[in-house]
């Protein structure tokens, strides 16, 4: 449920214009992506179509559909299998003013337990030359949290995203970005299915489960650098890094390194990512006994982990003398290769005493196919 948020900000990122002074190309995406991994599968398609209106604005919507299948760990050992469907689409507008560009998004997405509206807007300016960008950014998202198995049960959640670029043509072969970001979320937190374990001797497995609790805030901040250099050959290298940290106390550290080369019609991608991060502050694996802290949470993805993603991508532009309105095609496929270490979060299912199962390993693949044609 709460991948929802990231497959938000994948959208809005389509409603962001190339570069402040120059409108986006009209276009058209056909996508279909495929994650299978930890008992979980996530697939579905997507259409997105973009479209200028005179020389001042484009308009671009999107729908994307994710069909779930669900028997991950945290399922399997509390609760049974299930499936369900996502459906969200979004529309947004860039408009283009002398060297400003002002762009707004709608995103919605709806599935059986879970409502997320977010609306953003954003201005990019072109300065000293076109060699600096900067682009402000802000956006504001309207969360309900619902329970398949109680129709009562109804939780809000608002967040706001506020964000701010700099990017900076250093030489012919260098350009940098710099991305700072601030996002505070207020509301019902946690999954409302999801549970914590706490020492209960008067179980047989030695454990017994109790709703998570989660704090009603949350303060995140973020900062990024990217570096893009063009090499002699078209080829070009990219390198970043990202730090972050929130009132959660939880603090992570982002890298990747990534080499595209152009050749013909051809062009292939490779990028390796290395993430890690700490724990929040109120996880626990195992907690000493029932109600034992005023927060509580066992969501792997608040533990302390590791994780690393081979990513392998291959290009081919065809049409490029144009077809009907066509002007040029491109299909993309891309491989990706997730693998996580969790360094505080037990595997139930290996059957071990209570306090003495293994740390739990996740990997997973991802398969993205999407068309392109320009027109």
């Amino acid at each position: 449920m709460r991948t929802l948020r990231i497959l938000a900000l994948l959208i809005l990122s389509f409603t962001a214009p190339a570069g402040a002074g120059v409108l986006p190309d009209d276009r058209t995406d056909l996508l279909y992506h495929r994650y299978d991994g930890g008992g979980v599968t996530i697939d579905g398609p997507s259409l997105l179509l973009r479209k200028k209106l005179g020389k001042s604005v484009s308009v671009v919507g999107n729908y994307y559909v994710d069909m779930v299948s669900s028997a991950s760990i945290d399922v399997v050992t509390t609760a049974s299998s299930y499936s369900e469907e996502r459906k969200q689409w979004s529309l947004g507008f860039d408009y283009l003013r002398g060297d400003t560009t002002m762009s707004a998004a709608y995103v919605s997405s709806v599935e059986s337990d879970f409502d997320a509206e977010t609306w953003s807007f954003s201005v990019s300016q072109d300065m000293f030359g076109d060699l600096t960008t900067l682009t402000l950014s802000y956006a504001l998202g309207d969360d309900i949290v619902r329970r398949v198995d109680d129709a009562g049960f109804s939780r809000d959640n608002e967040r706001q995203h506020y964000g701010i670029a700099l990017t900076q043509i250093l030489t012919r072969n260098l350009i940098t970005t710099l991305n700072v970001e601030t996002i505070t979320d207020e509301g019902f937190l946690n999954n409302p299915y999801r549970t914590v374990r706490y020492r209960d001797a008067a179980s047989g497995s030695g454990y017994s489960y109790e709703p998570e609790l989660y704090p009603a805030t949350r303060t995140s901040n973020a900062a990024g650098l990217l570096a893009r250099y063009f090499l002699p050959f078209r080829a070009a290298l990219q390198a970043e890094y990202r730090f972050f940290t929130d009132t959660w106390d939880i603090e992570s550290h982002t890298a990747a390194l990534a080499y595209v080369h152009p050749q013909g019609p051809w062009t292939f991608r490779a990028k390796f990512r290395w993430h890690d991060q700490t724990g929040a502050s109120f996880y626990n694996d195992l907690f000493p006994r029932a109600e034992a802290t005023n927060f509580r949470a066992r969501d792997k993805e608040l533990s302390a982990l590791t994780s690393t993603t081979l990513t392998l991508a291959a290009s081919y532009e065809f049409l490029s003398d144009g077809w009907g309105f066509i002007d040029k095609g491109r299909v993309t496929a891309s491989f990706d290769r997730l693998n996580v270490d969790y360094h505080d979060f037990s595997d139930l299912t290996a059957g071990a005493a209570v306090g003495s199962e293994p740390l739990y390993q996740l990997d997973a693949d991802i398969v993205q196919v999407f068309f392109s044609f320009w027109y």
